[in-house]
């Protein structure tokens, strides 16, 4: 399958972070785009990719997340986007590369083609290890209706579903009028379960670049925002990208009412793939995230593992001390 344009919207291995929409989210890193194509002029192989810049050290980072994207098993096309990005690596003084991609975890022979290309695969890595988490939890709607996907979900599921309509709590679709609920409810999130937040800001331009792609899904009672969620339309998926709810009438299971009105809509639109994302240590019970993955299993979906991180050295005896810098520098 080849690429119609660089936007990557359906190709099979496409995804919104890949996407021109993403860069301008990404405000502080530039993004470089490196393409190859056949002799009609059609892209078979390309690569978003962002640049971190180190000014004292005169070097910089390379970085494609949940890229690149095209033919992992195609080593001649593979190998001619990797020598691009080799001369985007010597006009920035780079460093490293760091990618992400989005193949599975058994698929060996992209694996391999990688690691024989010179990359150092992070199979090992877990958790919170990774930049882009390798485990999700997936939902194939491709084909089934919305009474087929809800009767498909677990008893209780389905009960605190129907018990948030009960309750008269009300979920909908919203735009940007909608970010300071949404905002303080990640507020009361960050604060209850203990993790570092984006700005304000940082939401607000993914509703602004992605436009009608991007929306904010919010459950209310009384008007009162009991929980919500961004999530991101893209080449037949839709994202569950960040959550959030408020500390009061948890009893009213908006979570629930709030998954479900997000799948539904996937039905409704003929999507492809509902996506839950992250499902960080999923296989360990005796974890405090072991719950997110708890909750998602109740949509009967499915686990997906990424293979994870790859990286390439460029400049060996700057590698360490670069990426030493750049973990300081996002502490402060």
């Amino acid at each position: 399958m080849k690429i119609k344009n660089r936007e990557v919207y359906n190709y099979v291995n496409g995804n919104f972070m890949q996407s021109k929409l993403w860069a301008n989210v990404k405000n502080n890193w530039i993004p470089e785009y490196i393409s190859v194509t056949d002799d009609d002029g059609m892209i078979k192989a390309t690569a978003l990719i962002f640049v971190k810049k180190i000014p004292f050290l005169n070097t910089a980072l390379l970085y494609a997340s949940r890229g690149p994207v095209c033919d992992f098993h195609d080593k001649d096309t593979l190998t001619q986007l990797f020598e691009k990005i080799k001369g985007l690596a010597k006009r920035y003084n780079a460093y490293a590369l760091k990618m992400d991609p989005l193949i599975d975890t058994e698929d060996h022979i992209a694996i391999e083609n990688l690691k024989l290309l010179g990359f150092v695969y992070h199979g090992e890595k877990t958790g919170y290890q990774n930049i882009q988490c390798r485990e999700n939890y997936v939902l194939d709607i491709c084909g089934r209706n919305a009474d087929e996907i809800f009767d498909s979900f677990k008893t209780k599921c389905r009960y605190n579903i129907r018990l948030a309509m009960r309750k008269d709590v009300k979920c909908s679709f919203y735009g940007a009028e909608k970010l300071d609920d949404f905002y303080n409810m990640m507020l009361a999130t960050a604060k209850r379960d203990g993790f570092c937040m984006r700005s304000k800001e940082y939401f607000s331009r993914i509703l602004q670049s992605f436009g009608k792609r991007a929306r904010l899904c919010i459950c209310y009672f009384e008007n009162v925002p009991l929980s919500g969620a961004l999530c991101i339309e893209y080449g037949g998926v839709m994202s569950y990208v960040y959550g959030c709810s408020s500390d009061c009438m948890r009893n009213f299971m908006p979570n629930y009412l709030m998954q479900w009105t997000m799948i539904e809509y996937c039905a409704e639109h003929k999507l492809d793939t509902y996506d839950f994302c992250g499902i960080p240590y999923w296989d360990d019970k005796s974890h405090k995230n072991y719950g997110v993955y708890k909750f998602k299993q109740n949509f009967n979906g499915k686990v997906k593992v990424y293979a994870g991180e790859f990286d390439y050295t460029f400049r060996k005896v700057i590698n360490a001390f670069a990426d030493f810098v750049l973990m300081i520098k996002s502490r402060l």
